[in-house]
């Protein structure tokens, strides 16, 4: 009985490819996982350079919303005299 093939679910490949949405969605995801394995193994082998880039994106963005938000504050005229 324990020499028996189990057929638990299903292992295979679709018989049908994805078309539509799905297979957008699909050449998507395989791209972003591509992608996020080549970032990762660039900043393996440069870890200096990574993190170079990282905090100075931290700082332009940190940057970019201070000065949004001094904007935003900004009222040009007085309530009291």
């Amino acid at each position: 009985m324990a020499k028996d093939d189990l057929n638990a679910g299903f292992t295979g490949t679709p018989t049908e490819q994805p078309t539509g949405l799905r297979k957008v969605a699909k050449t998507a995801t395989d791209a972003v996982v591509r992608e996020s394995g080549a970032v990762a193994a660039g900043a393996a082998d440069h870890p200096h350079t990574a993190t170079t880039i990282a905090l100075t994106i931290g700082a332009v963005a940190f940057g970019l919303g201070y000065l949004m938000g001094r904007a935003a504050g900004a009222n040009d005229y007085r309530y009291w005299r």
